[in-house]
């Protein structure tokens, strides 16, 4: 048994490893030309969206995307969400799910590397950083260097910039729900309500946080998601890979590669430059293989290409390659092409639900009606027997106008042979089958009813109101109710 003494510091080893700096060199390249386009164009969406228009006539907002809370609507477009179709953004989410699964069957962690919010602010926040400190030597020189007036400038010029960016990306969110000019006016001026402010410093903060500190540590520690996406790759799935069977042995620098080669000894195409790794954002060294650091961006596949053009070896020892197809080319064989990768009974079969739950949305979409109607019976009391010995229930029934104009409707009863009905606005005398109501845009009408029937019948009859617009349109919807009369003998 280990004496006491050979115990001490048995169990003291720190679980924490601090961060080490990731400083990603500069590259051009076809997938850093996609990561620009890429992120050019989701920049330009989220912050300019909520500032497009949209003509919807003078009862609705004109902003085009728009989540108005305090409306309890979301307009997207010619498109308006009402509370009770909630069920098209649930569908909207389960798309979006299908639509990760599909990338990564296809791609891998293509969504990590191009479009995921934490890749696409994190790759802003580098180019600041190297536009302000220079490129990858000149930042690690930097870091070692000591404080002095020039770093202190650059580093208060670079936080800045980062600062500048989070309070623009926690701007921007606001905008989308309230009127975007409306509340960037009262925001500059003061005059914004409190949870504008509270908003924007909670996003601007993450923002700041996440993408100018923790970046790579996002990806590797915090999100749940390249755990998930392990489980659904698999070895017919494109995912960005070294070559191991053509870069080994390494030789590191072309004149060794050289040398060894004309003494008859084998030697592979890596040449150890490490421009792989110098170019990855979060730091990893693919040569490894693969691994959760990877977010599949490819900017160690254009690094590498650029190196094996230069010492004249074949392109592709990083490349997009399958397992599969990795095994085969190892084994002197012809890889599939990469349609016959991408079209395979797993990505064709999560394409089409994708696409049939975008078609089962457009479609009911396309066919709702913009008018609805719901009553609710009233229990106290639940009937009333009138002096002629007829039954009276008395209903609370509820128009909704999804159109932004005012509608005219008339309210009828479906069924239940010899009732009449009546508002609380009016008396018996002035009873019929149907009412008339008039519904402001874009909003909900309610009118109480009293429906008085025969007092010989069922206990319980099932009966349904049904509206009507009275335009052009004459859009019908019915509810289900029911009219109670008491028990027989009572």
């Amino acid at each position: 048994m280990a004496a006491p003494e050979d115990l001490i510091g048995v169990g003291k080893k720190s679980l924490y490893a601090k961060r080490e700096p990731v400083y990603p060199q500069k590259i051009d390249g076809r997938f850093r030309r996609l990561k620009w386009l890429v992120m050019a164009v989701t920049l330009t969406i989220y912050y300019l969206t909520p500032w497009l228009r949209w003509d919807r006539g003078p009862y609705a907002p004109d902003q085009a995307v728009l989540i108005d809370l305090a409306g309890r609507r979301f307009y997207m477009f010619g498109i308006e969400i009402w509370p009770h179709e909630f069920y098209y953004v649930t569908g909207l989410l389960v798309m979006a799910g299908i639509g990760l699964f599909l990338v990564t069957s296809v791609a891998g962690r293509a969504w990590c590397g191009y479009a995921c919010p934490q890749t696409v602010w994190t790759d802003v926040y580098q180019h600041v950083e190297r536009w302000i400190d220079g490129d990858r030597n000149a930042q690690i020189r930097l870091a070692k260097a000591p404080w002095g007036p020039a770093k202190i400038a650059k580093r208060v010029t670079k936080h800045a910039v980062f600062i500048a960016i989070a309070l623009a990306t926690g701007g921007a969110w606001i905008f989308y729900f309230a009127d975007a000019p409306t509340l960037f006016r009262d925001f500059v001026t003061g005059q914004a309500a409190f949870v504008a402010y509270g908003t924007v410093g909670v996003l601007a903060a993450t923002t700041y946080i996440l993408g100018g500190f923790m970046r790579e540590q996002v990806c590797i520690y915090m999100c749940p998601w390249p755990r998930i996406q392990s489980a659904m790759l698999d070895e017919k799935s494109l995912i960005v890979t070294y070559k191991q069977w053509r870069g080994e042995p390494r030789a590191r620098g072309t004149k060794k590669a050289a040398t060894l080669e004309d003494l008859g000894l084998g030697v592979g195409d890596c040449i150890d430059c490490n421009q792989c790794v110098a170019v990855c954002p979060t730091g990893i060294d693919i040569r490894n293989g693969p691994q959760v650091g990877c977010i599949t961006c490819a900017l160690c596949i254009d690094a590498c290409d650029k190196v094996m053009t230069r010492i004249g070896r074949p392109r592709g020892l990083i490349d997009y390659a399958t397992l599969d197809d990795c095994a085969v080319e190892a084994a002197g064989g012809t890889p599939k092409p990469l349609w016959k990768t991408v079209l395979r009974p797993r990505t064709i079969i999560y394409f089409a639900v994708w696409a049939s739950i975008g078609l089962a949305m457009l479609f009911a979409l396309g066919g709702r009606t913009r008018i609805d109607i719901s009553a609710q019976q009233d229990r106290n009391p639940i009937y009333v027997r009138l002096s002629d010995g007829e039954i009276r229930n008395s209903y609370t029934v509820k128009v909704r106008n999804m159109e932004a104009r005012p509608r005219k409707v008339e309210i009828g009863l479906d069924g239940l042979a010899g009732a009449k009905a009546w508002s609380i606005d009016g008396s018996r005398e002035t009873a019929a089958r149907t009412a008339k109501l008039d519904v402001p845009a874009d909003s909900v009408a309610k009118l109480k009813l009293f429906v008085a029937a025969p007092g010989t019948g069922a206990a319980k009859e099932d009966f349904s109101f049904k509206v009507r617009s009275l335009d052009e349109e004459a859009e019908t919807a019915s509810t289900e109710s029911r009219f109670e009369r008491p028990e027989a003998g009572q």
